[in-house]
């Protein structure tokens, strides 16, 4: 009876000890866009904030859209962080996310703010990078192929089943790619282009980072990505250079979205607003694996990350382009006039 009387005694007495994140708070569902190196430290860091248990998946952010589309009758996460703005930005239209205003506004960069004004308030920017891509210096010289420049440069003979994108149906990343040769050039121009770059493809694969790591290995010669993927090649010892293409490029605005039905919805909301604290966007460039700039106005951005004002930058237009019309139809003449072609 003594001991029994001395553990009463002593549990209100730990409960006033342990910290708050020491208690379940609940769970919460995160669909993660960026790099598996990024998203387990930004999991563990929320974890540790709110003692809420974080259940995390890893895609890229063509495949979530797909999944929160095929999911809205009974939505199973809670939150979609990270990936390109144009699916963020379908998935607004579409009524597929939830409207919230985060205290945290006033921080952000306008261009962050710019991308929660067009989505109505259903998305938010989160960091930015710009297109582009990377090739293997040894492998160059090794095939004695002059350095490549400009877009123009990767459709010659030289590169025939050299280089590495992912397929835009799976990928934010190649969908940007697409987005913007059709801005650069107007659509006949883009498509044809995208025939004849066809031809040098060795692989579409499903992320929009592989291919920077693919040409890190050597495994391909160039791998076109978001330029911020091959930086962190680059600062872990891989032999690649990284282009700015001399036509000049599209770019990306990193969103998060609240997912419409969230069975979590304060917990998301709890998320949404700490991931845009300088505090949180400190943590990827604070690892060195991400080299993107955070929409954080007080966050720092990472050393090494490509600084966009010395990089031609096309006119984005990421309210046509993230459009479900625009981007679906985009996405078929994909499928049905290069995907299909024989190499």
């Amino acid at each position: 009876m003594k001991k029994l009387s001395l553990w009463r005694g002593l549990v209100p007495a730990l409960a006033l000890a342990a910290p708050l994140s020491a208690f379940a708070q609940g769970e919460l569902v995160v669909y993660c866009t960026v790099q598996e190196e990024w998203c387990r430290p930004m999991v563990q860091a929320f974890e540790k904030a709110t003692g809420i248990k974080v259940l995390m998946t890893r895609k890229s952010a063509g495949e979530f859209y797909a999944q929160i589309k095929a999911e809205s009758a009974n939505p199973r996460g809670d939150v979609w962080w990270g990936g390109t703005g144009d699916p963020h930005l379908q998935a607004a239209e579409e009524g597929l996310t939830e409207p919230y205003k985060s205290p945290r506004m006033s921080e952000l960069q306008d261009w962050a703010v710019r991308q929660w004004d067009a989505a109505k308030g259903r998305t938010v920017g989160i960091y930015a990078g710009a297109l582009g891509y990377s090739y293997n210096v040894d492998q160059l010289k090794k095939r004695n192929i002059p350095d490549p420049k400009c877009w123009a440069d990767l459709i010659k003979p030289a590169f025939k089943d050299e280089i590495q994108v992912a397929n835009p149906n799976s990928s934010g990343t190649s969908y940007t790619m697409l987005a913007t040769f059709v801005q650069l050039w107007g659509e006949d121009k883009a498509f044809d282009f995208l025939k004849a770059l066809h031809k040098n493809i060795n692989q579409y694969t499903k992320s929009g980072a592989a291919p920077a790591r693919a040409a890190a290995t050597g495994e391909t010669l160039v791998g076109i990505t978001f330029q911020h993927d091959a930086v962190v090649q680059k600062l872990n010892g891989a032999p690649v250079a990284i282009v700015s293409p001399c036509e000049g490029t599209g770019y990306e605005i990193g969103s998060m979205s609240i997912i419409k039905g969230a069975k979590n919805m304060a917990n998301a909301k709890k998320w949404y607003d700490w991931a845009l604290s300088a505090e949180a966007q400190n943590i990827g460039p604070g690892l060195k694996v991400s080299f993107q700039v955070p929409s954080n106005k007080n966050a720092s951005a990472p050393p090494g990350s490509p600084n966009l004002s010395e990089i031609k930058l096309i006119n984005y237009d990421f309210v046509k382009y993230g459009s479900s019309a625009e981007r679906t139809r985009l996405l078929s003449k994909w499928d049905k006039e290069v995907s299909t072609l024989p190499k």
